[in-house]
């Protein structure tokens, strides 16, 4: 990848010679809950993680009004899709509390925004950066209005085709934007995974970093995806995979992202520079047991 494929985002930068961004996307597993999100968050920082990110709605514009009116049992009883929305919706008084709870703690937020009323919500925080939601990516003019934050804009791909891909990334350029690779089921199927599409995007977009947004079960697939060039992670967290919430069997607990992140530290040390070396490590086991020793001279 070019040596241009980096994004700067708060005091950080995001691909090609970083280490791997790692976020916790909290989303709405917190369930409206702060006490909650508060967990989530001090359990990602105990993770390892780099960044926490939540969602933002406008319910009555997200929500399509032919579902309004649908019932479903929720924790808090059988209510309408509609006042559920509104039940899991973070407000101005959370995210004030979120603000200067990961501010307190050295921890970035963020947040999806699935609507333009939210992005202007969000943009009172001055968060580093914006991340579409691959339900998202169709939608230029949200996509323009993170974008014209100024502030760099992350895509994720998951339910897209490459043409898709290819017309929102025109849409909004291609600087100081990062492209996360994404199958959007919940939990995903490993034959769907398809993870090569990390180098098939970063061949097409050199000097765009390329990340993975993951919703499988398990941590092997995710560190595959830090070994075939992933340069930012997004694993969906939560406190109890067996919590109430679409998005909980998809979710790693705390645990399962300190591993995440301490193995994604292991595979970058281990990647190396590809550049061949005889190590210190190596001299002695050279010198007892090469029977033919080269006359070229050791470079250690």
């Amino acid at each position: 990848m070019s040596e241009l494929n980096r994004v700067k985002v708060g005091d950080r930068y995001i691909g090609s010679g970083e280490p791997v961004f790692v976020i916790a996307e909290i989303g709405i597993n917190h369930n409206g809950s702060m006490e909650i999100a508060k967990k989530i968050i001090d359990g990602a920082l105990f993770a390892g993680c780099d960044a926490v990110k939540f969602q933002k709605r406008t319910p009555e514009l997200c929500v399509p009004q032919d579902q309004w009116g649908i019932e479903r049992d929720t924790p808090w009883g059988r209510m309408t899709y509609i006042d559920y929305r509104r039940k899991v919706e973070f407000g101005q008084d959370e995210f004030e509390e979120i603000d200067g709870y990961c501010r307190d703690r050295g921890i970035l937020w963020l947040a999806s925004c699935w609507d333009e009323e939210s992005v202007k919500f969000v943009e009172q925080f001055d968060v580093s950066f914006y991340k579409a939601a691959s339900a998202s990516l169709t939608d230029h003019s949200l996509l323009r209005c993170m974008k014209d934050t100024g502030k760099p804009l992350m895509i994720s791909t998951g339910m897209s085709t490459m043409e898709e891909i290819e017309t929102g990334v025109e849409a909004v350029g291609k600087e100081d934007l990062m492209i996360a690779h994404s199958t959007s089921a919940y939990p995903c199927k490993l034959d769907e995974l398809n993870l090569r599409m990390i180098e098939t995007l970063g061949q097409k977009y050199p000097n765009v970093p390329i990340g993975y947004s993951g919703h499988e079960v398990g941590l092997a697939t995710t560190w595959a995806s830090v070994a075939m060039g992933a340069t930012f992670i997004e694993r969906h967290i939560t406190l109890d995979r067996a919590m109430w919430g679409s998005d909980q069997a998809a979710s790693v607990e705390i645990i399962g992202m300190h591993r995440l992140v301490s193995n994604i530290r292991d595979i970058e040390k281990a990647l190396g520079d590809g550049v061949k070396k005889v190590y210190d490590s190596e001299i002695g086991p050279r010198k007892k047991l090469r029977r033919v020793q080269s006359t070229d001279s050791v470079t250690v």
